[in-house]
Parts: C-alpha cells; sequence; structure tokens
C-alpha cells in the first residue's frame, strides 16, 4: 500500500472547467474512468486538456436533466485530473480521472461553450484530540459492518477488499468505500456532502449495516422460496431480483421505455375508440410484465401485427380509363368482357368516389389467363396486387386466423396479406375459390362470407387481431374453373364474369404477341429463332389441346429449346421454323382425332358435354341384338342422371316407333346395348337426352345420322326438348371438332349471345322444342320415315345441369362420388 498524499490547498477561489456527472460520484484520491456525451462536457475535457487545467466534477441532482444549472447540482464535488481521453465515436469521449481533493461549488456559469465553475476548497477537517477514542470505536464499527458485509456480498474484487481490511486510516477509509462499494450514487454525495471525518464514518456504517439487513432479508426469503418452488418458479423469483438489482443499480427496464413506444404508435393510428382502448389495454399489460416472461413475447407478436396493419394509408386510384385500356390490351388478346367490366368500375369511381368496391369473380377453364388478367387489374388501377391460394385450404384459421390462446397462434391470410400489401385498398386475388375444402376444423368457405360482403366487411374480424378491420376498399378478385363447386352463399356475393375457351385464331394471335416474344426473351433467342404462321398453327391443331394456352407455351418452349441446341452447338447462326419442321422437331403429332360421327353412320349420334376445362364432344353409339329378351344395357361410366335419360329415349322411341318405320315387335324381343366411348371417363347429366334418342332411332330405323351435326339437350317422357347449361363451351367443342350444325333446345337462344363472334360465324345454331324437330334435322334421309306430329304440351321452363365429364381417372368412381 503506497503512502498516503497529503494535498496543501490554499483556501481560496478557483474557476475550474465542470462536468456534470449523472449516477456518479468520484472521491479523492481515486481513479475513474467514465464516457462523455454532452457537448458542454466534451469541450470542458478539450479546454482542461489544451490549458493543462484541472477540472471539477460535480454530481446532478436529476439524471434526466441534460441543460444542468447551479440548483441542478449538488454542493460539494472533486476536483481532478485529467490523466486520459479517448475518443470513442463522434460524439463521445471516454475520459480517465484522478480525484485530487473535496471542493464546494459557489458559483456556476453555463453560458461558455462549457460549463464554469467558481469553487473554493472544502477539506475535510479530522476530529480534535479528544474525538480520537470516537474515532477509534467507529472506525472498529465500519471494519465490523464491513466484514459482515463481506460475508454477505462474496463477489468483491480482490484488491478492493485487500485495500479496506489492510488500511487502518479512516480518512483514506471515508473515501475509499463509497468510491469502491455498490451504493446508490443518492448515498455516495450523502458521504460527500459530509464535511467531518467522523460524520462521514457514522454515515458509512449506517450505509454497511442497511445493506446488510437487506441481503439478509433476501437470503430469508432466498431459502424459504427455494423449499417449495418449482423450475418455473425460480425462474420468475429470478427474473424478479434481477428487477430489484437493476432498480438498485439505477439500470431502467426496457419493457416500460418499450411499452410507451407501443402507446405513441398506437394513438398516432387514431382508431375507433374501442380499438384503440384495447391495445392500450395489451400495452398496460407488457409493461407489468418482465421482458423475458413467455406472455409478454405473444403480446408483443399481438401489438406488433395489429400496428403493422394499413389501418389508414391508401393508395390513389388512377383512373385515367383510356390508360387502363392500353394496359389491359397490352397485356392479355381478347376477354373483352373482362376489360368492359373493370373500364366500368373504373367510370363508376371516376363519378362516384366512395363507391364500395365490388366482388368479382372469375371463371373459366384452366389457363385462359384468370390470374395474370388480376395483376394487369391492379396496374391499371394503380393498386398494389396481393395473391391468395386457397386451393386445398381446408381449416377455418387459415382465413380467420388462430385465437391467440393458442400457442403459434398466427392471423389469418387475409390479414397476413394485408400487412404484406402495406395499403388499405390493395387488389386482393384469392385464387381458385373453387377448390376449398371443408373438415372437422370448419369450412373456410364460410369463412369468406363476412370478407366478400360489401355490407359487411367493412368490420371484418380476425380472430388473432379480434378487432374490427375495415376491408370495405379492398377490391377482391376470386377465380375459378367451376362455378357448382363454389357454395350457393358465397357465390351470390360475386359478380360473375365467366371466361370463354380461346378459339384457334385466338391461340394464335395469343401466341404471336405474347408467349413467343416471352419465351425467345427467356432463351435468349430474340432475334435469332422466328416462328411461322405454319409452325404456330401446327402447334395448336397438332400437339396441344386445351381451352387454355399453357401447353401451347410449354410446346413453343419445347421448340426454342431444340432451336438453342442447334445455335450453342455452332450448327447454324438463326433457325426459322416452319409447319414441316415440327415432326422433325416434336415428333409425331399428339392430338389425335377423336372418335365421332364424321361419316353419316348409323347407331352414332355426336352429342356434346361440358367440363371444367371446356366443352367436350360426347359421340353415343348404339347396337340392336335381335332375338334377346328386351334387355337394355348401358355402359361408358355414366351417371344415374345419364342412364335415367337413356330410359326415356327408349321409352320415348317405343311410344313412336311406327312413326320411323320400327317394327315394335321386333323392339320388345332386342336387346339394345348404349355406349358413351372413352368407358373410363365418368359422365353424367341430362343433356345427353336427345343424343341418346337420336342414335336410338338411327339405329332401329336404319337411317344415318348426319356426321356435320352435333347436338344437346335434355328431353321429357313426351318429347319436348328442355334446355340446358354450359352453351358457350359447348359450341366451342362444336367448332373445335369441324361440325357445322348445331342444335339447341329453343329456350337457350339468349344464350347465343355469349358465344364467341368466330364460332357463331362458323356453325349454325338450329334451336329445337321437341324430338321431332331433332331427328327431322338430324337424320339424313327423314323423308323416308312417316311424317310425325309434334306433341301440343307445354314443356317446363327449368335450368338442367349439363352432362359433366371429369378428368380420366385410374379407376372407376366410388358409389356416392360426383361425376
Amino acid at each position: 500500500m503506497s503512502e498516503k498524499v497529503t494535498i496543501k490547498v490554499e483556501r481560496k477561489k478557483l474557476h475550474l472547467p465542470t462536468i456534470a456527472l449523472r449516477g456518479l460520484v468520484v472521491f479523492p484520491n481515486n481513479l475513474v474512468h467514465f464516457e462523455v456525451g454532452r457537448e458542454k462536457s466534451i469541450a470542458a475535457v478539450e479546454w482542461a486538456m489544451a490549458n493543462n487545467s484541472n477540472v471539477f466534477l460535480v454530481a446532478q441532482k436529476s439524471m434526466d436533466t441534460t441543460e444542468p444549472q447551479q440548483a441542478d447540482l449538488f454542493s460539494y464535488g472533486v476536483v481532478a485530473e485529467v490523466k486520459q481521453v479517448l475518443r470513442v465515436s463522434g460524439d463521445l469521449v471516454k475520459v480517465l480521472v484522478e480525484g485530487k481533493y473535496r471542493a464546494k461549488l459557489s458559483a456556476l456559469d453555463a453560458s461558455g461553450d462549457f460549463l464554469l465553475s467558481e469553487v473554493r476548497p472544502a477539506p475535510v477537517r479530522a476530529g480534535k484530540a479528544d474525538d480520537a477514542v470516537e474515532t477509534e470505536a467507529l472506525l472498529r464499527a465500519l471494519k465490523a459492518g464491513f466484514d459482515e458485509y463481506l460475508g454477505m456480498n462474496p463477489r468483491l474484487g480482490k484488491d478492493v477488499v485487500f485495500a479496506i481490511v489492510s488500511s487502518d486510516d479512516p480518512a483514506f477509509l471515508s473515501e475509499y468505500m463509497p468510491a469502491n462499494l455498490l451504493f446508490r450514487y443518492e448515498d455516495k454525495q450523502a458521504v460527500m456532502d459530509e464535511g467531518t471525518l467522523n460524520g462521514r464514518l457514522k454515515k458509512l456504517i449506517e450505509m454497511l449495516r442497511r445493506e446488510c439487513q437487506v441481503m439478509k432479508i433476501e437470503k430469508e426469503i432466498a431459502e424459504k422460496v427455494n423449499e417449495s418452488m418449482d423450475k418455473n418458479q425460480r425462474d420468475y423469483y429470478l427474473h424478479e431480483q434481477l428487477h430489484i438489482i437493476s432498480d438498485e443499480l439505477g439500470e431502467g427496464d426496457d419493457t416500460h421505455a418499450e411499452a410507451d413506444e407501443y402507446r405513441r404508435r398506437i394513438t398516432e393510428l387514431h382508431l375507433a375508440e374501442d380499438s384503440e382502448k384495447k391495445l392500450l389495454k395489451e400495452v398496460d399489460r407488457l409493461a407489468k410484465m418482465q421482458g423475458s416472461n413467455q406472455e409478454a413475447t405473444v403480446i408483443r407478436t399481438y401489438l406488433d401485427t395489429c400496428l403493422d396493419l394499413p389501418w389508414n394509408t391508401f393508395t390513389v386510384d388512377d383512373l385515367d380509363i383510356s390508360r387502363a385500356q392500353q394496359i389491359l390490351d397490352r397485356d392479355h388478346y381478347g376477354l373483352k368482357k373482362v376489360k368492359d367490366r373493370i373500364l366500368e368500375t373504373l367510370a363508376v369511381r371516376k363519378l362516384a368516389p366512395d363507391v364500395k368496391a365490388q366482388i368479382i369473380c372469375l371463371v373459366g377453364p384452366p389457363g385462359v389467363g384468370k390470374t395474370s388478367i388480376a395483376r394487369s387489374i391492379a396496374e391499371s388501377l394503380g393498386r398494389k396486387y396481393v395473391r391468395i391460394s386457397l386451393g386445398g385450404v381446408r381449416d377455418e384459421a387459415e382465413i380467420r386466423g388462430h385465437r391467440r390462446t393458442y400457442i403459434g397462434a398466427m392471423p389469418g391470410k387475409i390479414i397476413t396479406a394485408m400487412i404484406s400489401a402495406k395499403s388499405a385498398n390493395p387488389l386482393m386475388l384469392l385464387d381458385e375459390i373453387d377448390k376449398l375444402a371443408g373438415d372437422f376444423r370448419g369450412d373456410p368457405a364460410a369463412a369468406l362470407l363476412e370478407a366478400l360482403d360489401p355490407e359487411q366487411n367493412s368490420t371484418f374480424n380476425d380472430h388473432f387481431i379480434d378487432i374490427p378491420f375495415d376491408l370495405s376498399h379492398v377490391l377482391f378478385i376470386t377465380t375459378a374453373n367451376d362455378l357448382g363447386s363454389i357454395p350457393g352463399p358465397l357465390r351470390d356475393r360475386m359478380d360473375v364474369i365467366e371466361l370463354p375457351s380461346y378459339t384457334r385464331v385466338e391461340k394464335y394471335n395469343i401466341a404471336r404477341k405474347h408467349l413467343l416474344p416471352k419465351q425467345l426473351k427467356a432463351c435468349g433467342l430474340t432475334g435469332k429463332v422466328t416462328l411461322s404462321q405454319s409452325a404456330l398453327y401446327g402447334i395448336i391443331d397438332g400437339y396441344t389441346r386445351e381451352a387454355g394456352v399453357r401447353n401451347l407455351e410449354r410446346t413453343i418452349t419445347s421448340v426454342l429449346r431444340k432451336c438453342a441446341r442447334k445455335i450453342a452447338a455452332g450448327e447454324v447462326e438463326s433457325v426459322s421454323v416452319t409447319g414441316t419442321m415440327l415432326e422433325q422437331l416434336l415428333g409425331p403429332r399428339f392430338v389425335k382425332p377423336d372418335f365421332l360421327n364424321r361419316t353419316n353412320a348409323v347407331g352414332i349420334a355426336n352429342g356434346l358435354a361440358w367440363t371444367s376445362v371446356g366443352g367436350e364432344t360426347l359421340p353415343i353409339e348404339v347396337q340392336v341384338m335381335d332375338n334377346g329378351s328386351g334387355k337394355i344395357t348401358v355402359t361408358g361410366s355414366l351417371g344415374d342422371v345419364m342412364k335415367e335419360s337413356a330410359q326415356l329415349a327408349v321409352t320415348w322411341v317405343r311410344v313412336h316407333a311406327a312413326e320411323y318405320g320400327i317394327d315394335p315387335e321386333k323392339l320388345k324381343k332386342c336387346d339394345l346395348h348404349i355406349h358413351a366411348p372413352e368407358g373410363a371417363v365418368p359422365k353424367d347429366g341430362p343433356s345427353a337426352g336427345v343424343t341418346l334418342t337420336t342414335a336410338l332411332v338411327s339405329c332401329l330405323s336404319g337411317i344415318p345420322v348426319r356426321g356435320d351435326v352435333a347436338m344437346t339437350g335434355e328431353i321429357t317422357l313426351h318429347g319436348n326438348v328442355l334446355p340446358i347449361g354450359g352453351l358457350r363451351e359447348k359450341s366451342m367443342a362444336a367448332y373445335r371438332e369441324g361440325m357445322k350444325t348445331v342444335l339447341i333446345p329453343k329456350d337457350n337462344e339468349p344464350d347465343l349471345y355469349e358465344v364467341d363472334d368466330e364460332v357463331k360465324k362458323n356453325l349454325t345454331f338450329l334451336p329445337m322444342q321437341s324430338l321431332t324437330q331433332v331427328l327431322n334435322a338430324a337424320l339424313l334421309k327423314p323423308q323416308n320415315a312417316k311424317k310425325a306430329k309434334a306433341p301440343s304440351r307445354t314443356h317446363a321452363k327449368k335450368k338442367a345441369a349439363d352432362a359433366a365429364i371429369v378428368p380420366p381417372t385410374a379407376e372407376k368412381p366410388q358409389p356416392g362420388a360426383v361425376c
């Protein structure tokens, strides 16, 4: 231990640069390092170093004061020598000082670049000779108190313990102990303010006894708690201890600052009173918890989710109709009906800005551009675009979110999409809404009813956020392949727009204007490969068969890859693909002609059917076996409704057999076999009734059926022809297969408005009211049959489901399956 350094100081006033300390008290004869961040404090340090001057260090009463005046500072501090200065960053300086002697603040000048104090040295007064005994007693009590303190707090540094234990100098201990033991800075300042040596020793003894009592109580509490607490209780207790220790050391808990920040953000949102009250209540709960509490993490996640929602953030709609028209025409060929509907929406919004957004449902076969048109609509409106895929969603919680009582709870897809959009009025695409499925976890289609209702979605309630959120400004667009798979209440909320299958000419234009340039760029072949008109039509006719253009794009890409290989190998510099080169590049034609009556055959009639991927032809074959027992065999994976249509056809033919030269006695004895080709494909629906009847009459009478005629329609027992659905898709199939005439029910004439103009230009549609009219138009030689009178009966005016064909499956559907 070095001998005591005695400093003699004249009792005169000094003017020294001053540093106001926050939470720190420096004592004489002690080395202390601390960081300085305030401009005036840094200026004081720099001036002292430049002028070889001491500094006056004094603690401020409140740590929150940023511009302290004399009233904000304690009266006593220490004059110190600056030993070392280290600039940590642009606005932070680390200083090492050594305290010299105690001084009293007389006056303070805060108007300059740094604080300038007028101080007077104030040394500690030693006791008189008569007080030596009291000083000795106080010194012994101090040593005893320190021994007790050391026994309860064995983590003190060895050098500190040695310096205190080995010293008997009361003046040294009165400065060294408060400087190196963990007391509150207010207690340390109280020792600094004490001007007598014995008074300092008394304060130190009181401080040590109080700390020992606190630690003793903590030890007793710990012993009692340890007897009965499990692991979770132990963790909680440790967190509480950490909180108390942090308060004792003057270290604030970040939870309060975090709660204040949440309150500020919530207030700035200007939410509805109930919503704001609920969020602030959650913030109050968070403020009362430890930061590491598991429940606090859940509350933080909840608050962050709610605050990330775009409550009052909107994008401005671009209502320039001509610009929107250009964008839609640029990105998509055709789709006139969809484009007109969007432009009408723009026009209405321009005239009535407060109109509620409508829910649009785009229905059509795969590959016709339902998803991509939604992205173009978002661009034309100037709105953010978000897409939600609903295919295979079977849990209601994926739409409306999980309640926060569950571990791992999260908001639903709609709220998540709103957070991603960062706008309260995006265009939200709900893709494949007809592929929703329900199970024991709920019905997601029912969960969408509120979101897709313009009258209700202004208060959409997600289970996770549990406060109303306004979806009325969102433009919802849904897509589906089969409108019949959408539940009725949900379908009723949507404005349905049907997208037709593409014609041959439309596919060519789409390939030339969109698909080919896109794939040329993707393959790096722009300017090096060209496809002629015959090549594109050859791909459409011979290598793809679809309602949309997805396979067409894949086939074009396949051709370009083969061309790229030749160019990359150096065989050629450019390639011009013609129709005659397709077999060399792609192999034989994939698309084979359908089995149809193309040669005016007997017993075969060309029917039409609707599927979820577009229209298809449905030929019906009938064979008669003489010397039978009158049995009727129906094959081809036909459903119950279609079998009933076959029974209706047989009954009608038996009643009207004589009119077409059919022997009724022979009809009683012969066996009939009715077959629909492609037996692995399930078929059902009533619209094949006219086709079944025509094939039966042709087979039994020997009159051929015209090979260029296709037909569709439901029949009644008395021979009336009832309307059907899906006329547009069916007519597209007839056009694709080269038919010339299509027989349709009379009540379906208004549906011809929806049929593509090119199809109407190449097909002749004949409306039929009775089977007699159908047979007169479909049979090649109706003059050989006796003239039949059309029954004068009023037929029912109901809309019937069409013949449906689902994609081929490896096995027949199980009983009860919908075909």
